[in-house]
C-alpha cells in the first residue's frame, strides 16, 4: 500500500488525502519519524483536516516530542469541533488527558 502511495506522490499528486494515506501506513509500518513528516505536510496543505491532526500527535508522541504531541492534539481537538466531528474530538480529548498524566508522572 505504502508503495504504492509513494509512487502517486513521485508523479506529482501531492495531497493532504495522500500524505495522510502515507502517514497512516508509515505508523502502521512503526516509522513515526517518515509518518510525522508526512502528516505535518497534510496539516499544512489543509488545515482543517482533524484526523491528519490525530494522527500528526500519535507519530508526535511516539517520537517522544510530547509538547509537539500535545499542541497537535489542540489543534486538532479546535478543528474537529470547527467541522462538528465529535468523535474525533473524544479521542484527542482522550490522548490528552494521557499524555498529561503521563507528564505529570516524569
Amino acid at each position: 500500500m505504502r508503495e504504492k502511495l509513494e509512487k502517486l506522490l513521485a508523479q506529482g499528486r501531492d495531497n493532504a488525502l495522500l500524505r495522510f494515506g502515507l502517514g497512516d501506513a508509515y505508523l502502521k509500518e512503526h516509522d513515526a519519524q517518515q509518518a510525522a513528516l508526512h502528516l505535518a505536510q497534510a496539516t499544512a496543505q489543509q488545515p482543517g483536516y482533524s484526523a491528519a491532526w490525530k494522527l500528526l500527535g500519535k507519530a508526535l508522541h511516539q517520537l517522544g516530542r510530547l509538547d509537539d504531541a500535545q499542541a497537535a492534539w489542540t489543534t486538532g481537538m479546535t478543528v474537529a469541533q470547527q467541522q462538528g466531528d465529535l468523535q474525533a474530538v473524544k479521542e484527542m480529548t482522550v490522548f490528552l488527558k494521557r499524555l498529561q498524566k503521563q507528564q505529570a508522572a516524569q
